[in-house]
């Protein structure tokens, strides 16, 4: 209560405060990196991520692009080859001119080696950047060959994927943000009891939200999906906290006339609350720093942070806010439209023999879908762009042209003799979906010694610890046919230099493919036990907590099985954070509800009227959290043409409404089937009952 207190008398101090924290906020905030390299928060250790950073400590390479050049005269594709070469940041680009003169005809190379790299329409150059895929340096880049290169130029590659996305993320985000808070304005305005209201929250957590935002740059950077969903997923799963101490405090101001006062009861009263929801936020959030694939880890502390600083907020600056409008506020007032659901409730309760034949029912058909949908997952990121953007044009154009999907590149010991290294390359270019190996011994065969080449050639594809090979493929990225073939062509690597390194987006992919399906068993398990031991505690039940997670549970095996029975992929990460990010944001439906039922059970009631008391008394909150949460992400949803933001939103909007509705329907109905077992296996309730 000293607390609360003090933070009714030092209102306009801390309004004071918080206006100043945001000049800070907002310059962390626009210099805190934005990474939009999926394959960057691969573990540091992996084959593939060390043969990356070899390849630009003796090369100097880093990003690697094909450009495909349609209808243009060989004269003038060296001309271009020559101003790409001035770009800076751009390494080398290799193309004919890198190892002939262009006085000997094109047609005079071996057949394979001229088909390769050229068609009846079009050529093909290699441009390799002193920088890192999706470093800004290398974005700018792209955008300078783009510009140099015209329309008959198609530039493929990691880094132009990364450099389309930005472009594309920084055109959207705003417009969605502004649709996140429009909704939830909306929703707030016609499920809560004020028009001002929902303005008053909103500017509560925006301040939240900029905080947290600008608190990001002491972590260096953020992925690119934190950035995109932070302050969408901040602004619904926060809202409640909000809705808790308006309504404490309209319950006190119905008591007293002293508003300062109730303010300073009502933020007692929702500390008391808020701690316990937030919790399981919280370790919904923390449970994705268990991942390997170090994008969970970008999120999860991001969102948990958010979160508590949403906590914060809410029992500091917006009591402050509400007193300073308090005459507006009330005089905003206005009936809502939620209906009393006393009926609802006795319906409920009078159905629950059906209820849980329902629920029986539905229980292998979900985990069914769930089980098949997390196996469906796409994982090349190219699918979340739209058909009509720059990148995807010029992978279609490298496909349809050159029959190539995906470049893989090996680092090969220099010392290897050069007769092996040309076995090798043979038995490379046998393996299934091998267009071609480019290395060294590609240009002279075994029989003529790599000294005979000057050193302006030899160091595009030596350096004094390893020799460079490209291979490009016809095999889609994160198929199951390029990760055989990727298995294949590592044991060929290792068999004559087991020091060997297979780089390049396919190997790295396959990387992501395997870490990531151990991750989904662990952070499932890790958000579940976390949530398991929270209601524990707070409900002091050892039943209590399998019930709750098991209504929760089921509603995220009916969102993410959805999907399968559509027809539907999804991204990859997407099951993995929407598990755990629906059962944080959502338990605190069913245990809201349980800890009603409780009240009312210790205090005399049959386990009937208990239930159906309970049920009245929560479904309103239920309606509003679910709702706001939905509203929020659901405008994102339908504007986003980013799939995984697209994909992420529709399953946290349609996994609040599974939840509202699996809580209400379904938790009634096992507490009047469990009561006994609840009575006897939760502190108070037996001899109090």
């Amino acid at each position: 209560m000293r607390f609360a207190r003090a933070v009714v008398k030092n209102r306009a101090a801390i309004l004071i405060l918080a206006v100043l924290l945001l000049i800070p906020s907002v310059v962390g905030m626009a210099r805190t990196r934005i990474n939009y390299d999926m394959l960057d928060y691969l573990p540091a250790d992996m084959d593939t991520v060390i043969g990356q950073n070899m390849l630009m400590e003796d090369f100097g390479k880093g990003a690697f692009s094909f450009l495909v050049v349609e209808n243009m005269p060989d004269s003038d594709v060296a001309a271009l080859k020559t101003k790409i070469e001035g770009v800076e940041h751009v390494e080398s680009v290799i193309w004919y001119t890198s190892f002939f003169d262009l006085s000997l005809p094109k047609e005079m190379l071996p057949e394979k080696l001229y088909s390769a790299f050229n068609t009846e329409n079009a050529t093909l150059m290699a441009v390799f950047f002193d920088t890192s895929t999706s470093a800004d340096e290398t974005m700018t880049a792209i955008r300078e060959i783009r510009a140099i290169a015209g329309r008959q130029c198609f530039v493929s590659g990691m880094s132009a994927l990364v450099t389309d996305l930005k472009d594309l993320c920084e055109r959207e985000e705003p417009i969605y943000v502004g649709i996140a808070v429009a909704l939830a304005c909306a929703a707030m305005m016609i499920f809560l009891d004020g028009w001002l209201v929902p303005f008053v929250f909103l500017a509560n957590i925006g301040l939240a939200i900029l905080i947290n935002m600008g608190t990001n740059y002491f972590l260096g950077e953020i992925s690119y999906i934190t950035k995109a969903l932070a302050a969408v997923l901040q602004l619904a799963v926060t809202m409640d906290y909000s809705i808790f101490l308006w309504n404490a405090y309209n319950e006190q101001r119905a008591k007293t006339d002293d508003r300062l006062e109730a303010m300073a009861l009502a933020i007692r009263e929702t500390m008391t609350s808020v701690v316990g929801s937030s919790l399981t936020t919280i370790a919904g959030f923390i449970a994705l720093c268990f991942m390997s694939y170090l994008l969970g880890r970008d999120l999860g502390l991001v969102m948990a942070k958010g979160v508590l600083l949403g906590v914060i907020s809410c029992v500091t600056v917006l009591p402050a806010l509400i007193l300073l409008l308090d005459k507006p506020l009330q005089k905003t007032k206005h009936r809502s439209i939620i209906p009393r659901m006393g009926a609802f409730a006795r319906g409920i309760v009078k159905a629950f023999p059906v209820l849980l034949a329902i629920l029986a029912l539905l229980i292998w058909p979900a985990w069914n879908g769930y089980r098949q949908t997390s196996n469906e997952v796409y994982y090349d990121m190219a699918d979340c762009l739209p058909r009509d953007i720059d990148f995807v044009i010029a992978n279609s154009r490298l496909r349809e042209e050159f029959d190539v999907s995906t470049t893989h590149m090996a680092l090969v010991d220099a010392k290897l003799p050069q007769k092996d290294v040309a076995a090798m390359i043979d038995e490379m270019e046998k393996v299934d979906g091998i267009q071609y190996v480019l290395g060294l011994e590609t240009l002279l065969g075994d029989s003529v010694p790599k000294e005979m080449l000057p050193p302006s050639v030899t160091g595009l594809l030596q350096s004094d610890r390893w020799e460079l090979l490209l291979m490009n493929s016809e095999y889609h990225v994160a198929s199951d046919a390029v990760g055989r073939q990727v298995d294949a062509l590592n044991a060929i690597l290792k068999k004559y230099d087991p020091s060997g390194m297979l780089i390049g987006e396919a190997p790295c992919t396959k990387d992501m493919v395997e870490i990531t399906d151990h991750d989904f068993q662990v952070v499932s398990l890790v958000s579940i036990a976390a949530i398991f031991v929270i209601i524990l505690l707070v409900e002091k039940s050892v039943s209590l907590p399998f019930l709750l997670v098991s209504v929760i549970e089921l509603a995220i095996f009916i969102n993410l099985g959805i999907p399968h029975y559509m027809g539907q992929s999804l991204p990859f990460i997407a099951p993995i954070i929407i598990s755990t990010i629906q059962l944080g944001a959502t338990v605190d439906y069913a245990i809201l509800m349980t800890t009603r039922y409780k009240e009312e059970r210790t205090s005399g009631k049959s386990k009937k009227d208990a239930v159906t008391a309970a049920l009245t008394a929560s479904t309103p909150s239920i309606i509003v959290s679910s709702m706001g949460l939905f509203a929020a992400t659901f405008g994102v949803a339908a504007y986003s043409r980013i799939d995984i933001v697209r994909s992420m939103c529709i399953l946290l909007s349609r996994g609040a409404l599974i939840s509202m509705v699996c809580v209400l329907l379904f938790l009634p109905a096992l507490l009047m089937l469990c009561d006994g077992l609840i009575r006897h296996t939760t502190l108070g309730m037996k001899t109090k009952s």
